[in-house]
């Protein structure tokens, strides 16, 4: 069963369509016109405007952040019957990506920058780098370890029980691979992290992590209690690759820190991605008028009573491991400023990847390259490093 039957109660809707329902909508079947019936008492315009421009968004657990940016882009973009945007609770990163492959209904998950390499360890889920695309490098997901009071470092839980929230949540991708790459073994649980909340009150669990942006409600709203602390996680160098440095401060959780306090911890992208459907496809064509409404109605996210995390959203950002949506890219391109020394960093790009051809081994797919350039480009303008004119 999902975690909400509002899951449920979307994925059925949009795809009566196709006559099929999820398992765990069945019980209502005799309650929902079928697409035979609406047709048949002259509802099948209605049905089929219903249906061919709604976009289903994965969104994540209902203490997540992830949600909430789901919910958001539904309020903005919605444009019946132009448009729609349906939010999904949902188990997660990790099941996001599931259910972009295999649940009806579903058009864009948000998922973490972490997810598809995972996977590719793991080797559960074929070809999936060419399977799935991203639209926009999305903002950061900060992870917070809240343990009891006898627990004062990381080292401190191995061989205890710590809560890793639901599986396929973030917690459960970024915070196993974290755990794993610092080498400390802890005994992992996976329940709803408020009900994890309450079972550390009797010491049935020695810590909590959670994966979501700050400020989270499940931190917030929770009531202090004698010894409870967030603990620091290193930015190691076994880390280095797709997290970064942050810190969670008195001002993200008044009730947890004291004024000026702070912990560090470290963050991980979240990606707003989708399935690489063929362009000549209904499924690309409703996907790429999503990203046109997203693109062309961004500056309104970043104004009150939005998500201040929406503010560290750039749209032209690239993103390592990850090769951007078709439509995406061509908005990106099409809306890019022209710029003088354009031209002439194209040029140093080519003249730098032509140092490195391979002499035998295999060569960049035009879709690799796309995305190398994008990473030079803005290095380029990062660093400074202005190309000269020729």
């Amino acid at each position: 069963m999902r975690v909400a039957l509002l899951s449920c109660v979307v994925a059925a809707g949009m795809s009566l369509a196709a006559g099929v329902m999820p398992a765990a909508a069945q019980t209502a079947r005799a309650a929902k016109p079928t697409a035979a019936t609406a047709t048949a008492v002259g509802e099948g315009g209605k049905l089929q405007e219903s249906n061919e421009w709604t976009v289903g968004i994965a969104g994540g657990l209902l203490e997540g952040t992830n949600i909430r940016f789901a919910a958001e882009m539904a309020k903005v973009l919605d444009d019946r019957p132009n448009l729609r945007v349906l939010p999904m609770v949902t188990y997660g990163a990790l099941g996001n990506i599931e259910d972009l492959l295999y649940l009806r209904g579903v058009d864009v998950t948000i998922t973490s920058a972490d997810v598809l390499d995972e996977f590719v360890r793991n080797g559960t889920l074929a070809n999936i780098k060419n399977r799935i695309r991203y639209i926009c490098s999305f903002y950061i997901n900060e992870m917070h370890v809240y343990v009891r009071p006898e627990i004062r470092s990381l080292e401190d839980l191995a061989g205890k029980k710590v809560s890793f929230n639901t599986v396929g949540s973030a917690a459960n991708l970024t915070g196993g691979i974290v755990f794993d790459r610092l080498k400390i073994n802890v005994e992992k649980v996976f329940i709803n992290n408020s009900v994890a909340m309450e079972k550390m009150r009797n010491g049935e669990l020695a810590g909590v992590v959670h994966v979501t942006g700050k400020p989270t409600d499940l931190f917030a709203k929770f009531k202090p209690e004698p010894g409870f602390h967030f603990l620091p996680v290193p930015f190691a160098r076994s880390l280095q690759d797709y997290y970064v440095p942050t810190k969670l401060t008195s001002q993200d959780y008044p009730n947890l820190l004291k004024p000026g306090e702070t912990v560090e911890t470290i963050g991980v992208p979240q990606v707003l991605a989708v399935y690489n459907w063929p362009a000549e496809t209904e499924r690309y064509r409703r996907v790429a008028r999503f990203v046109d409404y997203l693109f062309k109605r961004f500056d309104q996210f970043k104004q009150p009573p939005f998500h201040p995390k929406w503010n560290e959203i750039s749209l032209s950002s690239s993103l390592p491991g990850w090769t951007r949506f078709r439509a995406a890219e061509e908005l990106l391109a099409s809306t890019r400023p022209p710029e003088a020394g354009n031209v002439a960093v194209k040029q140093q790009f080519d003249e730098w990847m032509s140092t490195r051809a391979p002499t035998g081994g295999k060569r960049l797919s035009e879709d690799e390259t796309r995305v190398l350039f994008e990473q030079f480009r803005d290095w380029m303008k990062r660093d400074g490093n202005q190309p000269t004119r020729q």
